[in-house]
């Protein structure tokens, strides 16, 4: 049985003072409803992802609550990061399994009612907690500013490199209406931004970002069904974890994790040829320099080598893979349980053919990938979608 999206939602990202946490998961569901082809009777469950930014310990129930869904079925699932991902995942196999036609997928956060420190510490525990954050004290910024550290030592990159990554994912934020940061930023500004933990500076790192959004997904017959103008097929996911620990890691260049689950989802899509058979693609560009990795763990550039690509601007548009032109988590914004979600919403524009001026992918072959990381790594998934 194929399974694929019916249709998609999305809040705008940022600061979300205007709204309280109840408008703001309104208005990506609202979204879904709006596209006319699902109603609230047509769903048979519904899978909630969040982190913890919340101030209820259980969300999904009062969440629904709010939005007139009841008695339909709810249960939440949390992969730090990738929560979004997983959540589809779930509703993925219960589709294909038979036991839903029907799955809704909610993704949400808003993270900036804990203030800076206090989302900073929130997000440490996403890591290995008793050893390294604890103990310790490292943060996300510190992880990943062993990892650029490491990658320039061994493949001579320089910071500017990864500015490039800042650079394009702000030049498209900037023509995405409900990105975080919709302007643009130059090289220099970004070569110029105070260091958060050397060598990550301040415009390598994504934001705390308030968001929503949501998904439905669907049997092929019920899309059909439904009428879907341009239905978005799942060709396939893969999945993988790691240890969240890097004490144990042998490598500090590449998320492995994130290369078996692109091999699996490779293998139950067909795809020979990453660099080739995709068109368009979301990585999980937390930080810049995990953008960089994403391009060489899904083998978009040999290991080293991923520098190349963003320097050639071959991750533009009409470039050999074009990636983050909604601006990825550096400009659009990373709501962490909502951002796997949200990148599903991404390749289903983009698909569709629905994106903006300006950022709309040059589709050729009809495929697209979303590339989600939880923690360091202990939560990895890649989807493959196409027309």
């Amino acid at each position: 049985m194929r399974v694929g999206v019916a249709s998609i939602g999305i809040s705008r990202f940022g600061r979300r003072t205007d709204v309280n946490i109840f408008e703001l998961v309104e208005e990506a569901v609202r979204e879904v409803w709006d596209e006319g082809y699902v109603s609230p009777e047509d769903i048979d469950y519904i899978v909630f992802t969040s982190t913890g930014f919340t101030p209820e310990f259980s969300p999904a129930g009062v969440y629904i609550e709010h939005l007139g869904l009841n008695p339909i079925a709810v249960h939440r699932v949390e992969a730090a990061c990738a929560s979004g991902s997983a959540g589809i995942y779930t509703a993925y196999n219960m589709v294909r399994s038979g036991a839903a036609r029907n799955v809704l997928v909610i993704g949400l956060e808003k993270m900036n009612e804990f203030g800076t420190p206090g989302a900073v510490e929130y997000l440490a525990r996403l890591g290995s907690y008793f050893w390294e954050v604890r103990d310790y004290g490292i943060t996300f910024p510190g992880y990943y500013a062993l990892f650029m550290t490491r990658y320039m030592h061994e493949y001579g990159a320089t910071e500017e490199d990864f500015c490039r990554v800042a650079v394009k994912n702000h030049f498209y934020g900037a023509r995405n209406p409900k990105a975080q940061y919709q302007r643009e930023i130059s090289l220099e500004e970004c070569m110029g931004s105070r260091y958060i933990a050397r060598p990550i500076k301040l415009y390598d790192c994504s934001p705390i970002t308030d968001g929503s959004a949501a998904v439905v997904i669907s049997s092929e017959d019920s899309i059909r069904e439904l009428g879907v103008d341009t239905p978005i097929w799942i060709r396939g996911i893969g999945y993988s974890s790691m240890p969240a620990s890097l004490t144990g890691r042998a490598d500090y260049t590449s998320i492995e994790s994130a290369r078996r689950a692109a091999e699996k989802a490779y293998r139950a899509a067909g795809i020979e040829d990453p660099r080739s058979d995709i068109d368009v693609a979301t990585v999980h560009d937390c930080f810049t320099i995990a953008e960089i990795l994403a391009y060489e763990d899904l083998g978009f550039a040999e290991r080293g080598r991923g520098v190349e690509l963003i320097r050639e601007e071959q991750t533009y548009v009409g470039g050999e893979v074009q990636v983050n032109l909604d601006g990825g988590l550096k400009a659009k914004g990373h709501p962490v349980g909502a951002t796997g979600v949200a990148m599903y919403v991404e390749i289903v524009k983009q698909l569709r053919g629905e994106a903006e001026r300006g950022r709309q992918a040059v589709i050729r072959r009809g495929v697209g990938l979303t590339h989600n990381i939880g923690g360091v790594g202990q939560y990895a998934y890649v989807s493959i979608l196409s027309r």
